[in-house]
């Protein structure tokens, strides 16, 4: 129906679908566009870090810091990298699903919001506060619990000591990992214990299923996949802390170490890189570049882990779940 000048009534079904066409056009236009500068933005990042980091690559060992080689150099760090994140992911991922737990299943409503809150703004917190935590309180704390530990637990490889008298050793930056990463865990176990089908839980319930019977046999099943995802974006981002480790860790970047609470402790890829950066020249900043790129392409598989994990979760949905 049109008005006599033959303008298009509001309520025009064919004026109205060929507004919504060009909507439907432009949103399209604009996603793919968004999509489009992720993935040239991510491969210009590829292109740089291959570029300057394959003279350190492919250079003659001597040439290389460390006199031994590219590999020699970069091992060590990658061997710290993971070893500090590991013991985040250890510390934080039974936290976090108690806590994610407690705010979705136990909380009042009023609490549960509040702590909800709260655990979101201390994603927000800056790396440089959790360092200084660290290396002024943290690492006081623990460096009395470190001889203990030596003494009692010394037969196994992870606490064999000497202990640190300064408290500034691997387990100290993986405390304060672990820490960091909580946040985001939390709040990604805390939406999946959400999206739980409240038949499920409520046919538990009358089935005789105490809270914590119907939380182990409905809410944990249902969200295992989703609190792996959250488990390995964490270790992302605990893969890629800097400075906070920088401040905390007293680091060998030639050292293969197992022991967390000795003098002596592997570096990290990105505290290495934040710490001989200003110093280094030539050829050494290359190599520097060129472990930027392993720690790249090491972020980038725990990340893509994640994804697939997430997306499994696409198999499954509502009573059918």
């Amino acid at each position: 129906m049109s008005r006599p000048g033959g303008t298009p009534e509001l309520f025009d079904e064919p004026f109205l679908t060929a507004e919504r066409h060009v909507g439907d056009r432009v949103f399209k236009a604009v996603a793919v566009g968004a999509g489009i500068v992720i993935l040239v933005v991510l491969a210009g990042v590829a292109g740089f870090l291959v570029i300057e980091g394959m003279p350190a690559i492919t250079a003659d060992p001597e040439d290389v810091p460390g006199g031994e080689g590219f590999l020699p150099f970069v091992l060590p760090l990658l061997f710290g990298t993971v070893l500090a994140a590991v013991i985040a992911l250890v510390i934080a991922t039974p936290l976090s699903v108690g806590i994610a737990l407690f705010i979705s299943h136990y909380a009042p409503r009023r609490v549960a919001a509040t702590l909800g809150y709260i655990v979101d703004l201390l994603a927000a917190v800056p790396s440089v506060v959790y360092g200084l935590w660290g290396i002024f309180f943290l690492a006081d704390q623990l460096k009395h619990l470190y001889p203990w530990l030596a003494d009692n637990l010394g037969f196994i490889p992870l606490f064999e000591g000497p202990a640190s008298t300064t408290g500034r050793t691997m387990l100290t930056a993986g405390v304060v990992l672990a820490v960091m990463i909580m946040p985001i865990m939390t709040a990604v176990n805390r939406e999946v214990f959400l999206q739980t089908p409240r038949l499920q839980e409520e046919a538990s319930l009358a089935l005789g299923a105490t809270r914590w019977e119907m939380i182990r046999m409905t809410v944990l099943p249902f969200s295992r996949s989703g609190i792996i995802s959250g488990a390995m974006l964490g270790m992302g981002r605990a893969l890629g802390e800097t400075i906070a480790v920088a401040m905390v860790l007293s680091a060998n970047p030639d050292l293969i170490s197992a022991n967390l609470i000795g003098n002596q402790n592997s570096s990290t890829v990105a505290a290495n890189i934040a710490l001989k950066f200003p110093e280094y020249t030539g050829l050494e900043v290359n190599a520097l570049i060129a472990s930027g790129l392993a720690l790249f392409l090491l972020t980038f598989v725990v990340n893509f882990a994640a994804r697939v994990a997430i997306a499994r979760r696409a198999e499954f949905s509502g009573a059918n779940a």
